[in-house]
């Protein structure tokens, strides 16, 4: 794997892939966030996909959220509100292709990485996953992702993962929406999608247009609202306190 991290595509009988990696436990940089939305929007417009399936590299953690290192290089608001847009206009992405997105989740997953599964129109996990929105304890908010998330399993439960900023189990993702199926282990994960998204090419691409439409209705603001949030995440990074935190943890 690169520094950097990579985002590699590919598309097999009508099966769009699109897999991420980094070396620190798949966090998302920049270029990395921007490099996934690209290619959701060639996916979406390209007629030989018919279902994405958006997954992670490793056996341990499938998206650590915002990159610690650039957090720390952010000195003004519109650096920071341009970062928190990338993760912004990949939810948007998501909300606004007319295929099928299915995330293969399995391991760990926090702040921007429970955004993209939540983003995820379908979403099968291992029994070993997990998912955090530690935010809070960054002296932000899981503001930009908080839409997604809180549209997948509620306010309640948004709510608690908000507050607590601790991990919550694959069960208790499921139980509360955020994952549609939990499996034993790797091997039975990568069958299930397989089986699912081979039959998802078998369905007509303009009734999932349209459901996809249906799906999603009541957000059509979210162009403007998550880049309100972005603007909110923005100026909090700047504080003493986010610095503080995250070069203590950096430090650990």
């Amino acid at each position: 794997m690169e520094k950097s991290g990579t985002v590699t595509t590919s598309m097999i009988n009508g099966i769009a892939t699109i897999s991420f990696s980094h070396p620190k436990s798949n966090s998302l940089p920049s270029p990395t966030i921007k490099k996934i939305t690209e290619a959701i929007n060639d996916f979406a417009t390209d007629k030989r996909a018919h279902v994405i399936v958006i997954r992670s590299e490793g056996e341990k953690t499938f998206c650590a959220g915002a990159s610690f290192d650039e957090l720390l290089r952010i000195k003004d608001f519109k650096t920071g509100k341009e970062f928190f847009m990338g993760f912004a206009r990949l939810i948007n992405a998501m909300r606004k292709c007319p295929k099928f997105i299915v995330a293969r989740v399995q391991g760990k997953a926090v702040g921007g990485g429970v955004g993209i599964i939540a983003a995820a129109d379908y979403t099968l996990a291992s029994s070993v996953a997990s998912v955090r929105l530690s935010e809070l304890m960054l002296g932000i908010g899981p503001f930009v992702v908080g839409p997604a998330v809180e549209r997948k399993i509620g306010n309640t439960a948004f709510i608690t993962m908000s507050i607590d900023a601790e991990w919550h189990d694959a069960f208790w993702a499921k139980q509360n929406g955020l994952f549609t199926k939990v499996f034993a282990n790797n091997h039975d994960l990568d069958e299930a999608v397989s089986a699912l998204v081979k039959k998802l090419t078998a369905c007509n691409p303009e009734a999932i247009a349209q459901m996809k439409k249906i799906f999603w209705a009541g957000t059509e603001n979210w162009d403007k609202l998550l880049e309100e949030r972005a603007e909110i995440s923005g100026n909090l990074v700047l504080s003493e306190f986010t610095k503080r935190y995250i070069k203590a943890f950096k430090d650990k």
